[in-house]
């Protein structure tokens, strides 16, 4: 079983808009928590985005030269719900 969830840009201080100047994405990519998404530019810094799920990307919806803010919608990933079996214990 999965499940889709959001990945949304995260707090990011005290700018109010942030421009997306590289996507590192792409539907179907596999990705991993921590994994940089897209590369985002103010005045002052470059930042990285990271994600904030492991698993295969469904849907990318920012694009170099988007400005972004605080909780709008990066991606969409498909996650697996199934947890590993536990290993079985010897008596």
């Amino acid at each position: 079983m999965s499940s889709i969830i959001e990945v949304k840009v995260p707090d990011v201080g005290n700018v109010p808009e942030i421009d997306i100047v590289e996507v590192l994405i792409q539907p179907g990519d596999v990705v991993a928590v921590e994994q940089t998404l897209a590369v985002m530019e103010t005045d002052k810094a470059t930042m990285d985005l990271p994600s904030s799920a492991a698993g295969i990307v469904k849907s990318v919806h920012i694009k170099p030269g988007d400005k972004v803010a605080e909780g709008t919608l990066i991606a969409t990933v498909e996650i697996s719900d199934a947890a590993p079996a536990p290993a079985e214990s010897v008596p």
